[in-house]
């Protein structure tokens, strides 16, 4: 067998992460291929090299539907009208997608077949609703064959991981909370200024058309001012349940990407290779609790590496729902000061095909800010799997 070559990340950025909504939101009008293709923009203009370098572009999107269908990593590239050899495939591992198309781009490298690479991923949600794509019918799961004991909608399962795990309704509002400050805390500081792309975004009327006008959009657009009394007046989603709008993650547009290369081509352009994958999976998850995949996924990182929770130090469990990643950190007795230092998705924001890259991206920014070493990435997906990835600072 030939020797694995090793795979390394050079360069990581996102965009402004803005609310979902049309109108209100500063990135609604933005078509979702340009808003990928920013993404692109950022990490070759950053690293210095030509567009003709990156080989094979994978990129996450979850509802691929109107402008985001027909394979939409590729009409993003194809967008910017650089050159047209460059390989694209969109990738559906539901909100986990560009974490696993990270995964892709840096096994295309280990394994000989390209040198150079981009891992991405967008969600338009202000333009292309979540379902979208599932309008014509209902999936497999909400037929009769379905073998479960009901259908998986989220908003139940996740309060099933809540009486699962104990949780309460003070333990989400504190969490979420925490979260919001945290995030407010990393932007007072600059925390996110060198990983952010600054995009030029049309004003969008009252009407829902554009005016003619543009911004440059540079701040996420989730941060809100949140107090525990405050987060207790929302109403919950599900009666009897302890989730709601501010305890959860929020609507969002956002791209991210990720640029890889071999080591060794790298160190041959003068560029720093700044991380490795250690490890990445793609874990299944029990249908009846639907979102508690990343302690699956955690569990099979581990089990693969042989590491565990002292080995890692900084990890980014998204914050689709608080319990979540309460419901992970109680398996694994967690030091939630390492835990979304700069908060996570109830502040920022879930763009749910990005979000994978912009984890990434944003533990590996705050290895180097902290200069700490390693970092583990977890997400909760729909069709109940979790994704997992170890990164290492090199």
């Amino acid at each position: 067998m030939a020797e694995l070559v090793e795979a390394v990340i050079v360069e990581a950025v996102r965009t402004p992460i803005a609310r979902g909504k049309q109108i209100v939101g500063d990135l609604s009008g933005i078509h979702a291929a340009a808003l990928l293709a920013k993404a692109y923009e950022g990490c070759i203009s950053r690293a210095g090299i030509d567009y003709t370098d990156i080989e094979q572009v994978y990129a996450g999107c979850v509802t691929q539907a109107g402008e985001q269908s027909n394979n939409l990593a590729r009409n993003a590239w194809l967008s910017m009208g650089k050159n047209y050899s460059t390989a694209c495939t969109t990738v559906d591992t539901q909100c986990g997608s560009a974490q696993t198309a990270n995964h892709l781009i840096s096994a295309l490298i280990e394994s000989g077949q390209i040198n150079c690479g981009i891992g991405a991923g967008v969600e338009a949600m202000s333009r292309v609703g979540l379902g979208a794509n599932a309008y014509n019918g209902p999936g497999f799961f909400q037929t009769a064959d379905w073998p479960w004991d009901s259908i998986p909608d989220q908003f139940e399962m996740v309060e099933r991981i809540v009486k699962n795990r104990g949780l309460t309704r003070a333990d989400v509002d504190a969490f979420a909370c925490e979260s919001q400050r945290r995030a407010k805390v990393a932007w007072q500081e600059g925390r996110f200024d060198s990983q952010i792309i600054p995009v030029e975004s049309p004003v969008i009327g009252e009407d829902g058309n554009p005016t003619g006008e543009t911004r440059i959009i540079t701040r996420d657009q989730g941060l809100r001012d949140t107090t525990i009394e405050s987060l207790a007046g929302l109403r919950t989603v599900k009666e009897g349940g302890v989730h709601t709008a501010g305890n959860s993650s929020q609507i969002s547009d956002g791209a991210a990407a990720v640029l890889w290369m071999s080591a060794d081509e790298a160190r041959a352009r003068g560029l720093k290779p700044r991380a490795r994958i250690i490890s990445g999976v793609v874990a299944g998850a029990d249908p009846a609790f639907l979102l508690d995949g990343p302690v699956d996924a955690t569990n099979e990182l581990f089990k693969k590496t042989k590491m565990n929770m002292n080995d890692i130090d900084l990890f980014e469990i998204n914050e689709a729902f608080a319990a979540v990643v309460l419901s992970w950190a109680q398996v694994f007795n967690a030091d939630m000061s390492k835990v979304n230092v700069n908060g996570g998705a109830i502040a920022l924001g879930h763009p749910v095909g990005s979000t994978g890259a912009r984890l990434i991206t944003t533990a590996l920014h705050e290895l180097e800010r902290q200069d700490k070493n390693t970092a583990l990435i977890s997400m909760c997906c729909g069709s109940s799997i979790g994704t997992g990835t170890i990164i290492e600072r090199l």
